[in-house]
């Protein structure tokens, strides 16, 4: 899919609607959940996995969680019957393997030595912790290692929940390609790939080793679907990625990163790809306008699985386009702010078509240092992204296009915003305690486990 897009441009609040089919407006996250977050996705909402672990599926989610960690909010609460993981971003807690950052960060402290590090950036006073199901099994974790660990899990899932005879669910949300970049230093020789690519190349064979898995144990009934939860994180430099043509060029010139964060088309357009033998035309390229909001309707109407109810939803089901028997999609995206302008989580960014206008702009840090100011646009920035995909130049004010494409995109976003009033919506709790910090020995520096 060539037109497909994150639900927001930023860690929890995509993945919340990944899980629930609703914008943070509506499920109540809207930015990140930290360490020291007492809450996270509010109770109230219904997770994919709570729905297929009532209709006869085992669940399982292996790697990145980001959507609470105390009490309640655990993986393991939300309809998982198995997770091992860390419980948020792999950056959020220091590690003796620390990989590449920018800037670079240190090692955990040990001993009765404290941490030295001054670097904002960078996390020195608790370890990153990986569970399993409840339990912490290492603290801190051997990011080095760590791909290898997801992939073993992942096949050992898959392999016993196959045995079982009973449907399953597995949510892999990959370390890759999010700093610190794990893996051993590049090489001298002519070969030698650069972090970037290197955790690339291993996010791919750890895909692949899932996909063979799949393939042996029921390759023709189970659906696979891949995509990223953000555009890349520029301020890291090098060590990003890179947005591909999405250079967002109106932004870019006047300061700032116009990728993650952002709702430029960097910050939130994503790879994404679908496999299903037999069922999923292979060799075919996508153009339907998309969104991570449908996995969850698309999923559930696969699975013969209702949808909850008393709620409503962003997402559709696009399983026809999936098949190949439509190319249509949305026909209007949202795209909430993500911390680089205006309120978390408002809808003042909206695709319509092949039109994308913007109430408001701002630029997120860059790699030089800059961050773009926010401009509110009472009168819409339109870009003609059929003509302009790197968003360089918005159509003219007082050109006919741009007055014929006004009102359909104002009341497109009127719709929403009523559609949402109506709504019954959630507020996450995002206030903090240090104590809910996941440690296993808070008698040793950084909560480290003991040497087993």
């Amino acid at each position: 899919f060539v037109d497909f897009h994150a639900a927001a441009s930023t860690c929890s609040p995509s993945r919340a609607a990944l899980l629930t089919g609703r914008l943070g407006l509506r499920n109540g996250v809207t930015h990140n959940f930290a360490v020291t977050s007492v809450g996270g996705l509010p109770l109230n909402e219904t997770t994919l996995a709570e729905v297929l672990r009532g209709a006869g599926y085992v669940t399982g989610m292996i790697g990145k969680w980001h959507l609470g960690h105390h009490g309640s909010y655990h993986p393991s609460f939300r309809g998982f019957d198995y997770y091992f993981g860390v419980p948020y971003s792999h950056d959020m807690g220091c590690t003796d393997t620390p990989g590449y950052n920018h800037p670079p960060c240190p090692a955990c402290p040990r001993g009765d030595r404290p941490s030295r590090n001054l670097e904002r950036d960078c996390y020195s006073d608790v370890a990153l912790p990986l569970y399993e199901n409840l339990n912490i099994v290492e603290q801190p974790v051997n990011l080095s290692a760590l791909a290898q660990k997801y992939a073993e899990k992942a096949t050992q899932f898959i392999r016993q929940a196959s045995a079982s005879g009973r449907p399953f669910l597995l949510y892999v949300g990959l370390a890759h390609m999010h700093v610190p970049l794990a893996g051993p230093p590049p090489s001298a020789g002519p070969g030698s790939l650069r972090p970037y690519s290197a955790g690339l190349r291993e996010m791919d064979r750890l895909v692949g080793q899932i996909k063979d898995t799949v393939d042996l144990a029921g390759k023709n009934n189970t659906f696979l679907w891949f995509t990223g939860d953000n555009g890349p994180w520029a301020q890291k430099c090098e060590l990003a990625g890179s947005a591909g043509p999405f250079t967002g060029l109106w932004q870019a010139r006047r300061g700032g990163s116009p990728a993650k964060q952002t709702t430029w088309e960097g910050g939130h357009r994503v790879p994404a790809l679908a496999y299903w033998p037999g069922r999923v035309p292979v060799n075919v390229t996508s153009a339907a306008l998309l969104s991570v909001l449908d996995i969850f309707p698309t999923v559930l109407a696969l699975a013969g699985a209702p949808l909850p109810r008393g709620r409503r939803f962003d997402g559709l089901d696009v399983s026809q386009v999936l098949f190949g028997r439509a190319q249509t999609g949305h026909r209007a995206l949202f795209h909430p702010n993500s911390g680089a302008a205006g309120e978390d989580g408002a809808l003042q960014t909206v695709r319509l078509e092949r039109y994308k206008a913007f109430y408001v702009t701002g630029g997120a840090r860059a790699c030089d240092g800059s961050v773009g100011p926010e401009r509110r646009h009472e009168r819409p920035l339109i870009f003609d992204l059929e003509a302009d995909l790197a968003e360089a130049a918005p159509l003219a004010g007082g050109g006919a296009e741009y007055r014929a494409v006004v009102p359909r995109v104002a009341a497109a976003l009127a719709g929403a915003l009523d559609d949402i009033a109506r709504d019954r919506v959630s507020r996450a709790d995002y206030s903090q305690d240090p104590s809910v910090r996941p440690c296993c020995d808070p008698r040793r520096p950084a909560c480290r486990c003991p040497a087993a």
